[in-house]
């Protein structure tokens, strides 16, 4: 359990541990207009991987993927903190996203291999909580070491990715020495064809999704890549369809609503998680002036939620074997976290309200995220436990980087026309007016960025204008506040459409079965003992 658990921490940390390093990193290797990279490198290769190493796992067994799942993602890490260009730097965050792909994935597979129903519940539970611990410690840890000039004589920031090379080898060795599983290898045909499709069909759409505000929406690449990613789909259905039993996500496990029902809700819960992970930080910098660090900390409260909730959920499901409900009510906080962010937050609210929306928010996701893990393993044969799990992830995944794009470029969108409304109020305010002409405001260096943005917001504010607002933090209170204000109410726009979102999922859960949930194997059994 330490093993797997260590391998779950180390995929789901490396999401967000960059995220407040990255800026720091392209800086250093002169290439920040090539950061956006590094993240799409990751995150393309670990979406992609993850139901390939679901469907090898079920062939050759789940000890050999996930042994060499850690050896790949210690190699890119290693490799990421030794590069001496933001090139390279993309090229080994792809190489992590291969071995992350396996680490998320065949944990829970493992799990449901070597722990009963009746307390599987209750360790993914335990699992659930590593993940929402990483993915809010990320932030903390990345802005940490981007800080720090050097540590150990090495430069701060490199220890971003030289951090999971202990935490690494300690998986590596636990899961190595007691991870003992029946050895397995079935002959089967490998879905080459499949593979190749859903690859083509995926990595244009996890570019177009991270770089589209970039190139524009209706940009010749983003077209380009609309247009292949949906021919790399549909080829894709048509080669599982035919290719049956050995498909690389037989399409017959959608069959059962259980299944088809639980991954569209991981999908949507995905969006919902990583667009509160990328908002409220979002919030916590750009509106309250908080530092990363500070922004990563106050959102352990999100972390404690989803702790709790997990936790909670996993003992009760393995007391009764009764799961529906539980993704229902994470829906309904997940609605009433969204819609209370988006009426409640703005420029002047003290700091604990989003903090105490982050726990209902973490709350939320606590009770839909391992439920719906137990839901899809339980629908699926003991022989495809590794393609149930694994499209659990992978839905996940495809949903948290619409999520992450989509309400990113939502709210730099909404940004440019708040700001230009709070800017015309403010024009009319004797304070505002006299702190915009004082000399002195003029003259100190801290406000030039904010002087340039007026002039360049001149002709109208778009988002290009606001691509860096790191200065917010030490320009003149008086004349940001419009701004921050602006960025508020565009927070609250995306939070309340996410709110109607994740509103959307608790009508679906609607329509699950309300069944208790049953071990396979111990049915596969049954009509033997008889």
């Amino acid at each position: 359990m330490t093993g797997l658990m260590l391998g779950m921490f180390l995929a789901s940390l490396d999401q967000t541990i960059v995220s407040t390093a990255i800026y720091t990193v392209a800086n250093d290797l002169d290439g920040l207009s090539l950061q956006a990279w590094a993240t799409t490198a990751y995150l393309i290769t670990s979406t992609v991987s993850t139901p390939l190493y679901g469907k090898l796992s079920d062939i050759f067994g789940r000890r050999p993927l996930y042994i060499a799942a850690i050896v790949i993602f210690l190699a890119g890490s290693i490799y990421s903190g030794s590069v001496h260009s933001m090139t390279e730097l993309a090229v080994a965050r792809g190489i992590q996203g291969l071995g992350a792909g396996g680490l998320m994935a065949l944990a829970l597979a493992i799990i449901g291999d070597i722990v009963p129903l009746s307390q599987r519940a209750k360790y993914q539970g335990y699992f659930m909580s590593v993940f929402g611990v990483s993915s809010v410690l990320g932030p903390v840890v990345g802005g940490a070491f981007a800080g720090a000039n050097q540590i150990l004589w090495i430069t701060g920031w490199r220890w971003v990715f030289y951090v999971n090379v202990p935490v690494g080898i300690a998986a590596l060795v636990t899961v190595f020495l007691f991870l003992h599983l029946p050895a397995h290898h079935e002959r089967q045909k490998i879905d080459y064809l499949g593979a190749g499709a859903i690859t083509s069909g995926l990595v244009p759409l996890l570019l177009v999704a991270e770089q589209g505000r970039g190139w524009g929406w209706g940009s010749v690449p983003s077209v380009a890549c609309y247009v292949i990613g949906a021919v790399g789909i549909a080829l894709f259905i048509l080669l599982e369809k035919r290719a049956g039993d050995y498909a690389l996500i037989p399409l017959r496990l959608f069959r059962s609503p259980q299944f088809s029902l639980s991954a569209v809700l991981n999908f949507i819960i995905g969006i919902g998680m990583f667009g509160a992970i990328a908002m409220l930080p979002m919030y916590l910098q750009l509106v309250k002036g908080l530092t990363p660090t500070e922004a990563g900390l106050l959102m352990i409260t999100f972390t404690v939620g989803i702790m709790t909730a997990s936790i909670i959920a996993g003992r009760i499901i393995s007391a009764t074997g009764t799961f529906k409900i539980f993704p229902m009510i994470g829906t309904l906080l997940l609605t009433g976290a969204s819609v209370t962010m988006g009426f409640v937050l703005n420029v002047d609210s003290p700091l604990w309200v989003p903090g105490v929306v982050a726990v209902f928010f973490g709350m939320g996701l606590g009770c839909c995220m391992q439920p719906l893990v137990l839901a899809m393993q339980t629908s699926v044969p003991p022989k495809d436990m590794g393609v149930g799990t694994s499209t659990a992830a992978f839905f996940r995944s495809m949903g948290g980087a619409v999520g992450t794009a989509v309400f990113i470029s939502m709210l730099f969108s909404l940004a440019a026309d708040k700001i230009t409304s709070t800017m015309k109020d403010a024009v009319s305010q004797p304070d505002f007016i006299k702190a915009l002409h004082d000399p002195a405001v003029a003259a100190d260096p801290a406000n030039k960025p904010l002087f340039d943005l007026f002039k360049g917001a001149s002709g109208g504010l778009g988002s290009d204008n606001l691509n860096d607002t790191s200065w917010l933090r030490n320009a003149n209170a008086g004349l940001t506040h419009p701004i921050k204000d602006g960025f508020a109410q565009a927070v609250d726009g995306v939070m309340l459409t996410a709110g109607v979102l994740v509103f959307v999922a608790f009508l679906i859960t609607l329509a699950l079965p309300n069944a208790k949930l049953r071990d396979p194997k111990a049915a596969l059994k049954e009509p033997a003992a008889a």
